[in-house]
């Protein structure tokens, strides 16, 4: 019986990281969309993201089967509990993609971001890849050095958003209301999507040490 449920466990851990790994596929292909404009990979992107739901849903499905016929305790159960909340924050991060891609179909052929803000995105669409790398590294190997990494990505992504908002409100922005609401909303999602990767690296870092860290948290 022990084998069975150490089994179970093992796939719930193998799910997580094929939901990181279609995750990491989102926001290359639609960030590269986003960037060109790109019409047919911005609709890759949205069709794709079916899939990330999909395996979300059977994750949490066997999760709670685990839970209910098992009876797990102790770092079992937050094994389960976790990766529970984990394919939540990893689900999100695939709907951020998609959210990039549908704003990059709305405006097409033009480009989403004013020519004044596209290398301020460029670095915030390359953070969000490097964040989505290291989450699917970090749930791979358990590598608590990978936390570090991704939480100096979400710093720098954080001073970036913060920077929109200010290009936004200076004397020199003179963009439409529309452009104004796309860039707002853009902005939120490259952002957001760093904040569901920490929140994955903070739940693993938990499981690893047994020790629940502040959101603020980094270590060094």
């Amino acid at each position: 019986m022990r084998k069975v449920f150490q089994a179970e466990l093992h796939q719930i851990g193998e799910g997580l990281i094929e939901i990181s790994s279609l995750v990491i596929d989102a926001i290359e292909n639609s960030t590269t969309a986003f960037a060109a404009a790109d019409l047919e990979a911005a609709e890759q992107v949205i069709a794709a993201d079916a899939r990330i739901d999909f395996l979300q849903n059977d994750l949490d499905e066997r999760a709670i089967d685990v839970l209910a016929l098992q009876g797990p305790v102790a770092s079992d159960l937050r094994m389960i509990v976790g990766s529970l909340r984990m394919s939540a924050s990893l689900e999100r991060m695939g709907d951020l993609a998609r959210h990039i891609s549908q704003l990059t179909r709305l405006r097409y052929p033009n480009q989403v971001i004013p020519a004044q803000l596209q290398a301020t995105f460029a670095e915030l669409a390359a953070l969000d890849i490097v964040i989505a790398r290291k989450v699917a590294e970090l749930l791979d190997t358990r590598d608590l050095e990978l936390v570090n990494d991704i939480l100096t990505a979400k710093a720098s992504i954080s001073k970036l958003h913060k920077t929109v908002f200010s290009a936004m409100g200076s004397p020199d922005w003179h963009e439409t209301p529309a452009t104004t609401v796309d860039v707002t909303l853009a902005s939120r999602y490259f952002e957001r999507f760093g904040d569901h990767g920490v929140s994955v690296a903070r739940k693993v870092s938990y499981l690893v040490t047994g020790e629940w860290q502040p959101e603020d948290f980094l270590a060094g």
